[in-house]
Formats: structure tokens, sequence, C-alpha cells
């Protein structure tokens, strides 16, 4: 029987597609295969060991914080800090971004930018979470201080991306730039084996995931093509298939996978729309476009958007190339 390989073992035989990072990367990358394990033991056991439930404290944008998202947050941290290949750290739990400018951090090249818990309001009700990361080299001089313009940069400048999908299985699915590869946890053994590999959007797609108990407060243009996507029309498939579940990971994972579209627009609830652009839109649009498909605000690309905050919102449309097109012929022709 063939084994499958690794995740560290193809970390190591990719390395050749950084030959400016001398190693930091695939160390980076393991850090964060290490800081998943960690977290996938703790959601597995949270109904025994008391971590389920609110924590009592707000996050930066307001949210109750779950138990969780305080041990991930702490978890992810630790376990990147106590190697020396970042300078910093953003989080969307805190309000600012960490320094770390310790000895062993002095030349790190990297920083990283994390929601270590996706979808927590779901946790206790034992539905899929995520943890999703963006990695970016530092602009700043090497050996000082980090600054906040290393953390405000285009997606199109990230080096890593990818996310952690703790669900009936425990995926961890990443892209360096050179296509998007998933690896499947096995906790007989402990290792993450390729399980996925090259992943690509299928060319036609019949799923749309938008939350529509907003449909009231969302733009026209949006509101035109949910009805056009639950119109009967035998040539095209449709209506198509409604897939939600409030995680961000687990829907993404579905749709790339299956074929679909994630939509969430402005609305009067979120002016500017729910998700952040540097902790989960860019992320998944790099993700996106490694596996073929489309990811813009609507109007344009993603990756594209200069941030000016470390916690700003954009409206996001991902997924098929087509559908997302589609979605946005029906913006364009409706504002």
């Amino acid at each position: 029987m063939e084994r499958h390989i690794t995740l560290g073992e193809f970390i190591i035989e990719n390395q050749k597609d950084f030959p400016y990072a001398k190693g930091e990367l695939s160390a980076l990358l393991s850090s964060i295969r290490l800081a998943g394990k960690v977290v996938n033991q703790a959601i597995n056991k949270a109904g025994l060991s008391e971590i389920l439930g609110k924590a009592g404290n707000e996050n930066v944008q307001g949210e109750d914080q779950a138990k969780l998202d305080v041990m991930a947050n702490d978890v992810f941290i630790s376990t990147l800090k106590n190697r020396g290949e970042i300078c910093g750290l953003a989080s969307e739990e805190m309000e600012d971004y960490l320094v770390f400018d310790e000895d062993m951090h002095k030349d790190a090249k990297y920083i990283v930018l994390l929601d270590p818990l996706d979808g927590s309001s779901n946790i206790d009700v034992d539905i899929t979470v995520g943890t999703i990361f963006s990695i970016y080299r530092r602009i700043s001089k090497p050996g000082t201080p980090v600054t906040k313009e290393d953390f405000l940069q285009p997606g199109e400048n990230q080096v890593a991306a990818g996310y952690i999908i703790y669900g009936t299985s425990t995926i961890l699915v990443y892209t360096t730039g050179n296509g998007v590869n998933g690896f499947t946890f096995d906790p007989g053994i402990g290792s993450f084996f390729l399980s996925h590999p090259e992943i690509k959007f299928p060319d036609h797609g019949k799923i749309y995931s938008v939350n529509e108990g907003n449909y009231v407060h969302f733009p026209m243009g949006v509101k035109k093509f949910i009805k056009w996507v639950q119109d009967i029309d035998e040539e095209d498939g449709r209506p198509y298939t409604s897939r939600y579940t409030g995680s961000l990971v687990a829907d993404f994972h579905r749709n790339m996978l299956l074929g679909g579209i994630y939509l969430y627009p402005t609305g009067t609830t979120s002016p500017k729309g729910k998700l952040r652009l540097l902790y989960e839109c860019n992320p998944m649009a790099f993700l996106t476009e490694q596996a073929g498909g489309k990811c813009t605000d609507g109007f344009i690309r993603i990756m594209k958007i200069k941030p000016t905050e470390l916690h700003e919102r954009v409206p996001f449309f991902c997924g098929n190339r087509e559908m997302v097109e589609k979605a946005e012929e029906f913006m364009r022709d409706n504002q």
C-alpha cells in the first residue's frame, strides 16, 4: 500500500519554491501545524474540559468571546512566539498587534495575521469551526521593531495563507502561491497526511452560501442575484442549493470542493460588510485564486485593496469564477 506523504515532508520537498526563505517559512508553517494540533485536541475535549461557553469578555469588534476563542488565540501566539521566524503577530481577537523583539526574533522576516477560531459561535452546538492564517514578509527593516505598516499590506503581498478546519476530520489547507493542497490529521499517528492534492474549484457550482436572514438589508444587486439562483432553469441546473453554517471556513471548504459561491455583502447591520479584510478575506482570497476561483468585494479584486486599519471590514464574494462574475454583473447593473 502506498504511504501518503506527510505535511512535514511536503513542506520540505517544496522549500525550493522559496529560495530566499532559507527554511524560515517552512519552519513557520510547521509551527502553525503544531498549534493546530493543540487546538484540535482542546476542541475535541471541550465538553469534558469545561471550556465551552462564553469567556465573559468582548473582542475588539464588540463580539462576545468564547472560552475557546481565548484559548486558541493564546496557543497560536505562544507557539509562534517560541520560534524565531516572526517579528510580529496580529489577531482578530486583539485590538493591536504584538511586537516580538527578543534576540531570537531580531532578524525575523515574517509577520502573521490570524483568526484563531473562526465560527466560534457554533462551538457550543458542535458545528465545524476553523483557524485562518496569513503570512507576509515584513516591509520594515529587519532588526528594527515591526511597524503597523508591516500588517497593512494588500493581500497580493501574501507569501502563504491557509486554514485548519476542525470538523468530522481535521484538515489543514494552505497555499504558498503554487496551488492549494489539503492535509488530513491522523490522530492515531499524530501527523497530517496529504489527502487533497492540487485542489481546484469545479468549473461549475450549484451552491450559494449567504445569511438570507439579512436579505432585507442587502444591496439590490445581491437581492436580484439571490432570486436568480432560486429561479427554475433546467439548462443551468437552477435553482441552486442554499448552504450556510455561519462558519466561513466550513462554508468555504465545502464550496471549494463541491463548487459554489460565498457572499457576505454590505447591509444596514453591517454597513461595510462583516468579514475582516486582514484576518479572513485576504487569506481566503489567496486560496480562492490559487484554486482557480475568483474573490472580490462585488466590484474589485479583494487582494488589490490597500488596508487602512487592522480590523477593516469589506464586502466579500468568493467562489467559482463564473458564479462570482454573475453576482458582479448583478451588482454593476443595480448600483
